[in-house]
């Protein structure tokens, strides 16, 4: 099986996971939490492990920080973790976003075709768009 190792914070909405990209600063895991609050299940906070089966992405926590969260003021979290999510969105943090993105775009990765969009992860609706964004990424796949 392939395996990849993502610079990605990743929740499970349901079980689906959604990949959370962009540099360091860019709210990963502050969006992730607010996920959490809604009701999304952590997944890896800061790197994903990610293993290609039967044509699907699943996203793991790296043993060492499996169960772990940098809460930015108070420092690593444990919370309640989940492992072997299928991948289902990818989320871009940061740079300018798109009021009204004319086409949808893919990412590849290992071989995996994934929805993708591009967030302000610090906006407060933040997390309804990521809710939104993948329930129409699961409806057409």
């Amino acid at each position: 099986m392939k395996q990849v190792r993502l610079y990605a914070t990743a929740v499970a909405i349901g079980n689906h996971a959604v990949l959370l990209m962009g540099p360091s600063g860019s709210g990963k895991s502050d969006l992730a939490l607010r996920l959490v609050d809604r009701g999304a299940c952590l997944i890896s906070d800061d790197y994903t492990i990610l293993e290609v089966q039967d044509g699907a992405l699943l996203a793991s926590a790296p043993d060492t920080i499996a169960g772990k969260i940098e809460v930015r003021g108070i420092g690593i979290v444990a919370i309640p973790h989940i492992d072997n999510v299928a991948a289902a969105l990818v989320v871009h943090l940061g740079g300018p976003v798109e009021r009204m993105p004319l086409r949808r775009t893919m990412m590849t990765i290992a071989g995996v075709d994934l929805p993708e969009i591009k967030l302000e992860a610090f906006e407060q609706s933040a997390p309804i768009k990521v809710e939104l964004a993948l329930h129409r990424a699961t409806k057409e796949l």
